[in-house]
């Protein structure tokens, strides 16, 4: 897999104790169809294993800033998507967003990860 976009949405979920699998159910049923439509396939999905537990990462990729403000921006007039945040309310702790940018390095020009 290449990662070529510009920009990276970095988003990870503290999920209340004992409720990642109610989370990643809830997640897989009702927001994944809505996002994929919006935002496409993310980068990857993740749980935490070791360090800060009870977290869910994923990562979204976009070309540049008004790629994901128009993306995100139709998600969240999609008609289904209060329906997964009403679920997941209750089971989300705290939530970051980050934004990151692919570094350039000559050393991986051709690997382009």
């Amino acid at each position: 897999m290449t990662f070529d976009r510009e920009i990276v949405d970095l988003r990870t979920y503290t999920i209340r104790l004992r409720k990642m699998n109610e989370f990643l159910e809830i997640f897989d049923r009702l927001a994944m169809p809505v996002q994929l439509r919006y935002l496409g396939r993310p980068l990857g999905m993740f749980t935490s294993a070791v360090g800060p537990l009870n977290q869910v990462v994923h990562l979204w990729g976009f070309d540049d800033m008004g790629e994901f403000e128009r993306r995100h921006l139709a998600r969240d007039q999609d008609p289904e998507w209060p329906a997964y945040l009403q679920a997941s309310a209750d089971l989300i702790v705290a939530q970051e967003n980050r934004l990151i940018r692919r570094a350039v390095l000559p050393s991986l020009q051709n690997d382009r990860l």
